[in-house]
C-alpha cells in the first residue's frame, strides 16, 4: 500500500502535529504502519516456511522438495510451531508491561524490532542455533506488538477524536498487507531457493522497518517515549531478584536434566505448552476474584468467560493455517492453477486475500442490518464464527479423504477452507477486540486487551500439546473432534445468549 500524503483534511480534523496527513490521519501513522507491516512480515513470513523448514529432509517431507532442513516428523514440527505462536502472544503481556514500566512504547518498539533483526540473523545461519534464533523472533514481536498499538492510540486527542477509529482500520490494513507480501516473497525465496537466505530475507525487512521508525519518529506523539508508571527502585530490585531467582532454578534443573543425558526438545515445549495454558486462565481468574469489582462488572467479567474460551477453540484451528494446512498443501495439494505453477508457501497469502476481499462486505452487511434493527449480536455473531470455523474442518475432510491414495487435489479446496474461516474470523476478531474493552473492568481496562491475545496463546498450546501426545493432527479422527468442538462451542453460545446477554448488562 502506498503512503498517500495530503494536506489537511478538514471533514477530518487537524494532524496530531500539523502539517502533511496520511490518508488524513497525523503523520506518525504512516511510520507506524510501515513499521507494523515490516514486523508482520516476518511473523507471517516465518509462518509460511517453519513447518515446512523443519521436516525438510525427513521422511514426512515431499517427494522432490528442498533439503536442508531439521528431518523432524510432521508431528513434531506441528508441536514446535504451535508453540512458537503460542510465545509470540503469550509474550505480548510482558511486552506491554516493559512498555509502561520501564522503557516506554517507543524505546520498547526499538529495543522489539532490534531483537527480531537479531533472530532472523541467527535464522539465517545453518546450525543448532535455529531455536535460539526462534525464541528471539518471539520475544521482540512481543516486545513490539502491544507497544505499536499503544502508539496509534497516542496520535489523537483522546477516545472521542473521530478520526481515532479510522485510523485504527488503516494501521490494521499494514497487518494484512505484511501477511499478504510476506508468503510470497518470503516463501518463494525460502522454500525455492535457500531456507536461510529466506530467513536472512526478513532481518532485512525488519530493518528497513526499523530504520524508517527511528527517522519517523519526530511524527509520533511524545507520550510515546515517555513511561506512564515508572518502576520505583524498590520495584526494580524486586523483580531483578525475582527474575534472577527463576532463571537460577530453571538453569539448575534443565543442567541437571542435560548432563544426566536426559534431555529432549519436550523439556523445553511441554512446559511452554502447559504455562500457556495456565497464565490465561490465572489472569481471568485473578480478574474474577477481585473483590474491590462490583455485582456489574462480576458479571460483566463471567460473560466474558464464555468469549474467551469460545476464541481459544477458534485460534486453536485457525492458526493451524501454518502447520496441518500447510503440510496438506505441501504434500497433497496440486501447485498449479490456471496454468500457473506456485510454491505451496503463497498458499498462506489466500487468507489475507479473503480478508481484503470480505471485510467491506461484511462492514456493509451489517451497518444495513443494524439500520433495521436487525444486525446480530456479539453473541450471535461468536456463534456464527464457531459455526464456520468447525464447518471449515468438516469440509477440509473431503479433501483429505479424496488425496488419501496419493492423488493431489485441487488447491480449489484449501482456498475455500480459507474462506469459510476468514467468514469466521470476520465475525470474531473485530467483534472480540470490541467486546473486550466494553467488558473490561475499569480496573482493568488496558489488561483486558493482552487476556484477549492469550486466547491465541491458549488454543496454540493446546495444540503443541497434542502434536507432543502423538496425535495425528492431520488425521480424520483429530480434525473432526476439533470441528464438533468448534461447532458445539457456537451451538452452546447460542443457547445461551439470553443468560450472556443479562450478564452483559448494557453491552450488545
Amino acid at each position: 500500500m502506498a503512503s498517500s500524503l495530503t494536506k489537511d483534511a478538514a471533514a477530518q480534523g487537524n494532524p496530531a502535529n500539523g502539517g502533511k496527513t496520511f490518508f488524513g490521519h497525523p503523520r506518525g501513522l504512516a511510520t507506524l504502519f510501515m513499521t507494523e507491516m515490516w514486523e508482520r512480515f516476518s511473523f507471517y513470513g516465518m509462518r509460511a516456511l517453519l513447518v515446512l523448514y523443519l521436516i525438510s529432509g525427513g521422511a514426512d517431507a515431499e517427494t522432490g522438495s528442498q533439503g536442508g532442513g531439521l528431518a523432524m516428523t510432521a508431528a513434531s514440527a506441528s508441536a514446535i510451531y504451535a508453540v512458537y505462536m503460542a510465545l509470540v502472544y503469550l509474550l505480548a503481556m510482558p511486552g506491554g508491561w516493559f512498555g509502561d514500566r520501564v522503557w516506554g512504547p517507543r524505546k520498547t518498539v526499538i529495543v522489539g524490532a532490534s531483537v527480531v533483526i537479531a533472530g532472523h540473523v541467527v535464522l539465517a545461519i545453518p546450525g543448532p542455533s535455529f531455536f535460539v534464533g526462534l525464541a528471539m523472533v518471539a520475544c521482540g514481536s512481543g516486545l513490539l506488538k502491544s507497544n505499536i498499538s499503544t502508539m496509534v492510540g497516542h496520535l489523537y486527542n483522546g477516545p472521542q477524536d473521530p478520526r481515532r477509529d479510522g485510523g485504527f482500520t488503516v494501521f490494521y490494513m499494514s497487518i494484512n498487507l505484511g501477511s499478504l507480501v510476506a508468503p510470497l516473497l518470503f516463501g518463494w525465496v525460502g522454500q525455492s531457493i535457500n531456507w536461510h537466505l529466506g530467513f536472512g530475507l526478513a532481518a532485512v525487512g525488519m530493518a528497513l522497518g526499523l530504520t524508517q521508525f527511528l527517522f519517523g519518529t519526530k511524527h509520533l506523539d511524545p507520550k510515546s517515549s515517555q513511561v506512564p508508571t515508572p518502576l520505583t527502585v524498590e520495584e526494580r530490585n524486586g523483580w531483578l531478584r525475582k527474575g534472577l531467582l527463576w532463571a537460577g532454578i530453571a538453569a539448575v534443573f534443565y543442567g541437571i536434566v542435560a548432563g544426566t543425558g536426559h534431555f529432549t526438545l519436550n523439556w523445553a515445549l511441554v512446559p511452554i505448552g502447559v504455562i500457556g495454558i495456565a497464565i490465561p486462565f490465572a489472569v481471568l481468574f485473578r480478574i474474577k476474584r477481585d473483590k474491590e469489582l462490583s455485582p456489574s462488572e462480576q458479571g460483566k467479567v463471567s460473560s466474558y468467560l464464555w468469549f474467551f474460551v469460545a476464541a481459544a477453540a477458534f485460534w486453536m484451528i485457525f492458526d493451524q493455517a501454518g502447520s496441518t494446512l500447510s503440510l496438506f498443501a505441501e504434500k497433497n495439494t496440486a501447485k498449479t492453477i490456471f496454468g500457473l505453477s506456485f510454491p505451496s508457501t503463497w498458499l498462506q497469502s489466500v487468507n489475507p486475500m479473503w480478508v481484503l476481499a470480505l471485510a467491506p462486505v461484511f462492514a456493509t452487511m451489517w451497518l444495513a442490518l443494524a439500520r433495521r434493527g436487525k444486525e446480530p449480536s456479539t453473541t450471535v455473531k461468536f456463534a456464527m464464527a464457531m459455526v464456520a470455523i468447525g464447518a471449515s474442518y468438516f469440509f477440509f475432510i473431503v479433501p483429505i479423504m479424496m488425496s488419501a491414495g496419493g492423488d493431489k487435489v485441487s488447491p480449489m479446496w484449501l482456498i475455500t477452507v480459507y474462506c469459510m474461516q476468514t467468514m469466521g474470523e470476520l465475525c470474531l476478531s473485530p467483534v472480540g477486540l470490541s467486546v473486550t474493552t466494553k467488558l473490561a473492568p475499569v480496573k482493568y481496562a488496558s489488561q483486558m486487551m493482552g487476556v484477549w491475545f492469550l486466547a491465541n496463546t491458549a488454543g496454540d498450546s493446546v495444540v503443541s500439546l497434542l502434536g507432543i501426545a502423538g496425535a495425528d493432527l492431520s488425521g480424520v479422527g483429530v480434525l473432526v473432534a476439533e470441528a464438533a468442538l468448534a461447532t458445539l462451542a457456537g451451538v452452546a453460545i447460542y443457547l445461551n445468549r439470553k443468560r450472556i446477554n443479562e450478564r452483559m448488562g448494557d453491552v450488545r
